[in-house]
């Protein structure tokens, strides 16, 4: 998803972190980061000076879809080519073990590989609560011609794919060619509210300038307008993307972006349809900077992006156990 910059407001202060500090965490963090991210680790809830409120219960409405692998086509890498995709077997990682049966997750992959043959349907404007903007965008890609939007979806198969060993029922926003194009953000955000989604995490990649580069986790502002209400859900999706920047930070190494979020790798937004219009915790992930080549060296990387879907599964895991 191309930055861009309206709407944006600093990082909300952080209330006292409520669970036990992960001592052994802070040795891996540098510097000024240090802080922050032994909290993130511990789990902490974040407040919200927008008002906070409980998740909405969470009710499976469906199987989980079987996992399925993206195959890797013309401008991948080298290292993407020879990926094998997501793992089929073994058994979960130790952060990450239990149940999570009758927990629902709705993924959703941003943009869509289909969006650029169907121009006239993804500029429909749709209505945001905030204002009206475009129904869809076609994403950003790699100098060397990598589309966010099947980085996107390899992401979120591999992360279906660990969720659902949980035992958790996992839906995607779309998949593939299902639909052709989108669907529109509000129609994402519609597919979480449905399924009554215990979280909802929205997969992107970034198109800012060579030299940005990290990661950064966009929250939901507090919104009361139109047909969007984020109040009661404003809380809990800090809690969320806290939870998820601090272990996709350790599980990558991606850094914060150093060009928005002042380091933290949080950045709160009241511009985006698909959180604005969420009545479930939801978070945007960028994960990287596609026009950076550090940056898109690990984008391209098929090995890298396992890591980028395990730092996001065991923050969601930890959001849903509390």
């Amino acid at each position: 998803m191309s930055y861009a910059g309206p709407d944006i407001d600093p990082p909300r202060p952080r209330r006292p972190r409520r669970g036990p500090l992960t001592v052994a965490l802070a040795a891996l963090v540098p510097g000024a980061l240090l802080g922050w991210l032994v909290y993130a680790a511990a789990g902490g809830s974040g407040g919200s000076s927008g008002g906070a409120g409980s998740a909405s219960p969470a009710a499976s409405s469906g199987p989980a879809s079987a996992p399925s692998a993206a195959s890797p086509r013309a401008g991948d890498s080298a290292a993407d080519a020879k990926d094998p995709g997501p793992p089929t077997g073994g058994s979960a990682p130790a952060a990450a073990s239990g149940t999570l049966k009758g927990k629902v997750v709705v993924i959703d992959p941003g943009h869509n590989p289909g969006n650029l043959r169907h121009p006239t349907e993804i500029n429909r404007q749709v209505d945001i609560g905030t204002n009206r903007k475009e129904c869809d965008t076609t994403g950003t890609s790699t100098n060397s011609g990598y589309p966010e939007a099947r980085f996107t979806l390899d992401v979120a198969h591999r992360l279906r794919t660990l969720l659902e060993r949980q035992g958790a029922t996992v839906k995607l926003t779309h998949d593939g060619d299902s639909p052709p194009w989108g669907p529109c953000v509000d129609e994402r955000a519609r597919i979480g509210n449905t399924a009554r989604a215990d979280a909802a995490v929205s997969i992107h990649a970034d198109g800012s300038a060579q030299g940005n580069r990290g990661f950064h986790v966009i929250l939901p502002a507090s919104v009361h307008a139109g047909g969007a209400d984020t109040r009661p859900v404003v809380g809990p999706s800090e809690d969320l993307g806290t939870r998820i920047a601090g272990r996709y930070l350790r599980l990558t190494g991606e850094p914060p972006a150093n060009y928005v979020g002042d380091g933290t790798g949080l950045v709160t937004r009241k511009d985006l349809g698909g959180l604005n219009l969420s009545t479930v915790p939801k978070v945007f992930i960028e994960c990287g900077n596609m026009r950076d080549t550090k940056d898109a060296s690990l984008l391209t990387n098929g090995a890298w992006r396992q890591k980028a879907a395990q730092g996001i599964s065991e923050g969601i895991v930890s959001f849903l156990r509390g």
